[in-house]
């Protein structure tokens, strides 16, 4: 299984509409990438760390995949188009992970 990690670092002073993120952009995400093998989504609100500070993101999206190479087609094919949909959302610039699930 292949998890796509999508982060958003918790900077002072920046926005993340988590509603819009939800209802809008990761529907987007569903409906373009469900035909490309997309498995599930899961999204993350961050609420603290383990010491009581701010958490160090306020939101982490997953998407799965069976494989890499249904990322990559999916990405290929719709990857303009979600990235252009995220200023409508926030203005962080999220960090992208890709990574193969290997225990759970």
């Amino acid at each position: 299984m292949i998890r796509v990690t999508v982060l958003y670092p918790n900077t002072e002073g920046s926005k993340f509409d988590l509603k819009y993120y939800i209802e809008k952009h990761m529907a987007l995400v569903k409906a373009r990438l469900d035909q490309h093998g997309l498995v599930r989504i899961e999204v993350d609100k961050g609420i603290g760390g383990a010491d009581r500070t701010p958490a160090p993101f306020v939101c982490i999206g997953h998407l799965y995949f069976n494989s890499v190479q249904d990322v990559q087609k999916g990405l290929e094919a719709h990857g303009p188009e979600l990235v252009s949909d995220v200023p409508n959302y926030t203005d962080i610039e999220p960090q992208i992970q890709i990574s193969e699930i290997v225990s759970a």
